[in-house]
């Protein structure tokens, strides 16, 4: 059994992708199914007929290694055996885990090649970050074809970077289809998408950065870290 901190539980082509930190390791990890794309079907997942929460400490029985599409670092294979929640954490303690690297995942750009993934060393291909958003906005809704709304967010993060991408938070969009948008400072899971082309897309294939978790920070951790 593995033990992670839930950061992500996003959508993924109708099921869920799972991500979460290793406390005793330091690193990211992102179950994966046998499934080609590695989407946890969400039958696997629940708990006690609950779905995992951001902010669980989850065990899951979970291999070595597992399939890294070609380009990421963090995919373990998930192992049969039963999920449990075991403690929640409290958000302010997640700070230590913020990256304060110069780019949210490698560059200032929406997306990552998998040609520069794989320039990269194993261990530096990271798909997953935490970073302090200082500012998270929210664009108006967009219709899709298939039917439901496709949400954007735009974060300022406290190292200034900047990113603006599809959120694929199901619990935050909910709240979002409700009427409610963030007011505080938060911490915002970025993940990177497997690779897909748009239509008119020329050069290599991207990997887009996604909005995978949001937490909001209480009033007084806000204060006392910005």
């Amino acid at each position: 059994m593995a033990q992670i901190i839930c950061l992500a539980n996003s959508w993924k082509n109708g099921d869920r992708c799972i991500a979460g930190i290793n406390e005793l390791q330091g690193k990211w990890v992102r179950p994966v199914s046998d499934l080609p794309d590695g989407r946890i079907p969400k039958e696997m997942l629940q708990i006690n007929r609950l779905e995992p929460a951001l902010l669980d400490v989850l065990e899951i029985p979970l291999a070595k290694t597992g399939p890294d599409f070609g380009f990421a670092c963090e995919n373990l294979s998930v192992l049969p055996g039963e999920w449990r929640q075991v403690a929640k954490v409290q958000p302010a303690y997640l700070l230590k885990y913020c990256n304060s690297q110069e780019y949210i995942l490698h560059n200032d750009l929406r997306y990552v090649t998998v040609e520069y993934m794989q320039s990269l060393l194993m261990s530096d291909r990271l798909t997953l970050q935490l970073v302090k958003a200082v500012r998270f906005t929210v664009n108006e809704p967009i219709k899709r074809k298939e039917g439901g709304n496709k949400w954007k967010g735009s974060i300022i993060t406290q190292h200034g970077q900047k990113l603006s991408a599809t959120i694929t938070d199901p619990v935050c969009i909910r709240k979002l289809e409700l009427g409610y948008r963030p007011q505080k400072a938060c911490l915002v899971t970025v993940s990177l998408s497997m690779p897909w082309r748009p239509d008119d897309w020329q050069g290599d294939d991207p990997c887009w950065k996604l909005i995978a978790g949001v937490v909001e920070l209480p009033e007084d951790v806000v204060d006392d870290e910005i």
